[in-house]
């Protein structure tokens, strides 16, 4: 009789059943996780764009509710990518909390509005510790209301940096390794910019990469709705920023749908404001159709999301 296999959930009450049971409560939870961690906040578009592809850049918030008095700025990257940090400023004290780091669990808001409300009362240098979690996978803090925490109607006024020395403070002490390394650090960002203007939705970011400039413009309306506005723009002709530019495709992020357009990389940023707007004016008119596609918007539909992409 061949013998029984020892593998299984463990007996009720040993640590392996515990650790198999929390496993199994995490990948439940991280399954049912919005697809849309930061809807419902005015900055999700710009908050997606500093997690999912902007360099180095750093925006001033206010921290909202049971916080304390450190000035707090959100990031999108740390040394040794910790989730947050704070440092002495010279007699105050600042923290800075980065959105491109893996989180402890899956609600992505709530660590996110506990690593602020922690870097807004923490002492200076204190070492970060996640929000503390039950053996199930569900968090026991109970500060978890990012659009609390944040403020639902925040917009952020991002500084976007040429290199990393932003990691530390002016009057830091940084020997010749931690140099090196910054300087190492800072050789990936690319010259980048924020599309500014009134008439643009969502957050359209500007990068040169070299040979080519590229616009990836992170859409705030569902993705399929944008699917569909860009399958009638294709169609019709009209799924282009004008002279010196291509759409590239489109990508999937946080819930969000990103199309991309590659551009020629002698025009400045700045000149491409004009052409969003206009595009801008394009796609709010395909959003607002509402009649079957015809087949050849049907073939252009296809023919984007073959050619589509996700971000985690």
């Amino acid at each position: 009789m061949a013998k029984k296999s020892k593998r299984g959930t463990g007996r009720p009450g040993s640590d392996r059943a515990e650790r198999v049971a929390a496993r199994k409560a995490r990948q439940a939870q991280a399954l049912a996780a919005p697809a849309r961690p930061f809807e419902g906040l005015a900055a999700e578009c710009d908050i997606v764009a500093l997690r999912a592809f902007v360099a180095a850049a750093t925006a001033s918030i206010t921290v909202h509710g049971e916080s304390g008095s450190n000035a707090v700025s959100l990031a999108t990257i740390l040394p040794g990518a910790v989730q947050a940090l704070t440092r002495d400023l010279g007699g105050s004290v600042e923290g800075l909390v980065a959105l491109q780091t893996e989180f402890e669990g899956s609600d992505i808001p709530g660590e996110l509005a506990y690593a602020l409300r922690w870097a807004s009362r923490a002492e200076a240098g204190a070492p970060y510790e996640p929000r503390p979690q039950d053996t199930d996978g569900s968090e026991t803090d109970g500060e978890a209301d990012l659009a609390a925490t944040l403020g639902a109607e925040t917009t952020l006024d991002i500084t976007l940096h040429d290199d990393f020395s932003w990691w530390f403070a002016d009057s830091a002490d940084i020997s010749p390794d931690i140099a090196a390394m910054i300087e190492q650090a800072s050789e990936s960002i690319l010259p980048t910019a924020r599309i500014v203007g009134d008439d643009l939705s969502g957050a359209p970011w500007w990068v040169d990469a070299g040979e080519r400039a590229h616009i990836r413009w992170v859409r705030p309306e569902a993705e399929d709705d944008v699917m569909t506005a860009l399958a009638r723009l294709h169609a019709a002709g009209k799924l282009t920023l004008g002279e010196g530019s291509k759409f590239a495709g489109s990508f999937r992020t946080h819930g969000l749908l990103v199309p991309v357009f590659d551009l020629d990389n002698e025009m400045h940023h700045e000149e491409w404001t004009a052409p969003c707007a206009r595009f801008e004016a394009d796609l709010a008119e395909a959003l607002a159709q509402t009649g079957e596609l015809t087949g050849e918007q049907r073939r252009s539909r296809d023919g984007i999301r073959g050619r589509q992409v996700t971000l985690r």
